[in-house]
């Protein structure tokens, strides 16, 4: 149904652009292509408008700086605020005999401590589903290096930054030895509320790729995962999460990041201090 009903929407626009050519001249495929729609019906995602709040893409590429750049490789634009890594795939194998695991790696900056990489093997067995006031990891304190809050923004998002898990508590909760909550420091980072929680094909912040993870794991399916934070020299806050996951039967796969950024702010990544653009 929803393929006959697109058909009909572009055979719609087919003949508006037939009568609109035949008025004023030009040609139909130019219109479609400025306005990013496709005739053929093959909906790409660099075409997709993007979700109110979702940065731009020269907001997005702020952050790419050619160290950056170096730690990613070939990256593409991916019309939703992110990046698609190396034709979204990854070299990662879930298809092992081994039990689940996450583990996380640090490094010291500026004399503090900041997460690294949450590297994992998940499974149903770690997907957690209640919340966090049942399992006593709920509101916390704890300020992650680099944390300078604000509240009260326009848009989207009121406020600038969340303590965002490298490895999610939804999809690592249930793992026996692993602390899973915001006050976590090897697993907890300094991240802008558009990054940690845009959910949406046309807002593709971390929490949507997580919730890909989740679905996969909620169809007992294993799956490896990898969560790199890229920070740029001796900077507290990362510039962006390159994150990597990969079910053990192939159906779930992607390779991506997604830029530490936020519309109306601006960031010192090496300090953290935050000011609003307006």
């Amino acid at each position: 149904m929803k393929k006959k009903q697109e058909k009909t929407v572009v055979s719609l626009l087919a003949l508006i652009a037939t009568v609109v050519v035949g008025l004023f001249g030009g040609s139909s495929t130019g219109l479609f292509d400025q306005l990013g729609i496709s005739l053929t019906g093959d909906h790409h995602q660099n075409n997709t408008i993007a979700a109110a709040g979702t940065p731009s893409q020269t907001l997005a590429e702020s952050v790419l700086s050619g160290d950056v750049q170096k730690q990613l490789g070939t990256i593409e634009w991916n019309g939703a605020g992110a990046f698609i890594i190396n034709d979204n795939k990854t070299s990662l194998n879930a298809d092992v005999s081994s039990l689940p695991y996450a583990t996380n790696q640090t490094k010291r900056v500026q004399g503090k401590v900041v997460p690294v990489n949450g590297n994992a093997l998940l499974a149903k067995s770690t997907r957690q589903y209640k919340n966090r006031e049942q399992t006593g990891q709920g509101r916390t304190d704890f300020r992650p290096a680099g944390w300078y809050q604000i509240h009260d923004l326009k848009g989207e998002f009121d406020h600038a930054i969340d303590r965002g898990h490298l490895i999610g508590y939804a999809l690592v909760g249930g793992l026996s030895g692993f602390d899973a909550s915001t006050s976590n420091p090897e697993n907890i980072a300094v991240q802008t509320a558009w990054s940690n929680q845009a959910n949406l094909e046309n807002s593709t912040g971390q929490n949507y790729y997580e919730s890909l993870v989740r679905k996969a794991l909620d169809n007992n399916k294993r799956v490896r995962y990898r969560v790199t934070l890229i920070y740029e020299g001796d900077n507290l806050i990362a510039s962006g999460t390159h994150l990597e996951a990969k079910s053990s039967d192939g159906e779930l796969e992607f390779n991506v990041f997604v830029p530490n950024v936020q519309d109306g702010l601006t960031i010192d990544y090496y300090s953290g201090k935050i000011t609003t653009t307006e």
